[in-house]
């Protein structure tokens, strides 16, 4: 992966996520509220923008030639944060939106590719130091 692609995913997924978080704070307000679902939207929100930082952040890191040898590694932390996001943000909004229920059960799947992101950065971060 080259760290130019690595940042367009986090200027697409931060983007989007202000796109999104003004639209549910002003267009779908209403709705949303009266739905009850204010709080869930808000949440997916949340979770796109801090996960597109968190991709710029690796971006610059990813940047550096000394990360050369854990790039290999760190591509599946773009991979996971990004399906992670899909999943998770993607199946709240639609939730929020009256998605389709089936959608819930997805969610967590979501949430678990976030985490495993995490788990990865730590294990390459926790490896690189031991070489």
């Amino acid at each position: 992966m080259k760290t130019y692609t690595l940042i367009i995913y986090a200027a697409l997924l931060g983007a989007s996520g202000v796109i999104l978080g003004a639209f549910g704070a002003h267009a779908l307000k209403f709705v949303l509220t009266q739905h009850g679902m204010a709080e869930v939207w808000d949440t997916a929100v949340r979770y796109q923008l801090i996960h597109a930082v968190a991709l710029l952040a690796l971006g610059g890191f990813y940047a550096n030639p000394s990360a050369a040898l854990m790039r290999p590694k760190l591509a599946w932390v773009v991979r996971l944060w990004i399906a992670g996001v899909f999943l998770f943000s993607v199946s709240l909004y639609l939730l929020a939106l009256g998605g389709p229920r089936w959608l819930g059960p997805i969610t967590p799947l979501g949430g678990i590719s976030l985490i495993a992101g995490w788990l990865v950065l730590g294990l390459v971060a926790v490896r690189s130091n031991n070489d």
